[in-house]
């Protein structure tokens, strides 16, 4: 690399927020100019329930401004004299995950590992494939099992983190036990050495696409130190390839930690308090669709609800979650199989992707949808049609069913 990547970068991190918003307000825009007639024009800027990146309802000052830093933060593109590197994917959290919302496939990361191993002798679990001058990018070893998968949204992972574990576990049945082919199980995580007080005792793992992160804390200290390269006091080690030909950690000339732990603490309390956009408005066909949901066996795996427990954020505390998610584990089937562990996740299981925030992302990714962990599903229609394993049995369902009856699934699916 002859060049400083951070600064082409930090346009793209900036323009592609920008755009998002733009996208949302000319949609509000286009919608107004069927009313030109009347001599009237909306100008107004899109609600906070059409946003990705808006606070939650119900927050205090003090909460807000603590919001506004963090998100300052979540959007910092970082430079080479800042700490970026010796290896890295991106600048900036806001970099992958565009308008914090769902991911683009330029921005897919890929994990990596043999078998159930980490594989850290040889650069796991994440590939990082680009460097700052005078360090050496990974290439993607070989005889790994690999996996391509994008940045989830990450608004509502403060609901996530609140609701109780007993209630997670309470729709577990991992021996299929009522026999109703579905078996879904929780992704029992250690915590890493890195987070203060964890106490070394297993516990419910519910962020990322199989459930292997049980904290925002953990992710966010995951991110920084693998997708950009950034140590902080957590964990203060630089992340380097040991298969390159020269001694990566060299190039890197900022004094470790080089993030310190209250500027960590404000991108947690961000995405802590980052709201998921709102459902559409109810209609017949929605209605409809919600009813067959339920009736092919949807539910059985996007579970309705859940109720979020106590919260030192009142605005999370004790509140009914439209969810769509059981964030258990489940076999996919070969189809959506990537062969690649995830603590207790093998390489068929994935965790329930909750349905929240479908209703917006095409005005926030140019018109397109990019569903599924890797993003090869266009449209929830074809999502749907990649269910396989204990899903196959609802998928051939909704194949069966009349067009008016797949139509209206969609669009309430499409609603959320």
């Amino acid at each position: 690399m002859s060049a400083d990547p951070a600064n082409l970068e930090h346009r793209r991190a900036r323009s592609g927020r920008a755009t998002a918003h733009v996208a949302a307000l000319l949609a509000v825009l286009a919608l107004g100019l069927g009313l030109a007639a009347c001599g009237k024009l909306l100008t107004t800027a899109p609600e906070p329930g059409d946003l990705f990146d808006a606070p939650l309802d119900g927050l205090s000052a003090t909460e807000l401004a603590a919001f506004t830093e963090g998100d300052a933060q979540f959007g910092r593109p970082f430079s080479v004299t800042e700490g970026l590197g010796p290896i890295f994917n991106n600048v900036s959290c806001a970099s992958c995950h565009s308008g914090d919302g769902r991911g683009r496939p330029e921005n897919a990361l890929t994990r990596f590992s043999r078998g159930t191993d980490p594989a850290h002798d040889i650069g796991g679990p994440q590939l990082q494939d680009r460097a700052i001058p005078g360090a050496e990018a990974e290439q993607l070893p070989a005889g790994v099992d690999r996996s391509r998968r994008l940045p989830p949204p990450v608004f509502g992972m403060g609901i996530l983190e609140a609701i109780p574990e007993a209630d997670i576990l309470a729709n577990a049945d991992p021996t299929d036990s009522n026999g109703d082919g579905i078996s879904g199980r929780p992704n029992w995580v250690t915590p890493p050495d890195f987070l203060p007080a964890h106490g070394g005792a297993p516990v419910v793992g519910r962020f990322s696409r199989k459930a292997q992160v049980s904290s925002i804390l953990e992710q966010t200290i995951a991110a920084y130190h693998q997708d950009i390269g950034i140590t902080t006091d957590f964990l203060a080690v630089e992340n380097t390839n040991p298969l390159a030909s020269v001694a990566t950690e060299a190039a890197d000339h900022v004094a470790d930690p080089e993030l310190p732990a209250a500027a960590v603490r404000s991108v947690v309390a961000y995405l802590r308090m980052l709201a998921p956009p709102t459902p559409g408005a109810d209609s017949p066909a929605r209605d409809r669709g919600r009813v067959v949901f339920g009736t092919i066996g949807c539910v059985s795996c996007h579970v309705r609800s859940f109720r979020t427990g106590p919260s030192t954020i009142p605005a999370l505390a004790n509140r009914d979650v439209a969810l769509y998610s059981d964030l258990l584990l489940h076999d996919m089937g070969d189809g959506l199989a990537d062969g690649r562990p995830d603590g207790q996740a093998d390489g068929r299981e994935w965790r329930t992707t909750p349905l929240w925030g479908l209703r917006v992302m095409r005005a926030f990714l140019n018109g397109q949808a990019f569903l599924l962990h890797d993003g090869r599903a266009r449209s929830v229609a074809e999502a749907i049609e990649a269910h396989g394993g204990e899903a196959a049995a609802a998928r051939d369902a909704y194949q069966a069913l009349p067009e008016a009856d797949r139509a209206a699934l969609v669009d309430f699916v499409e609603s959320r």
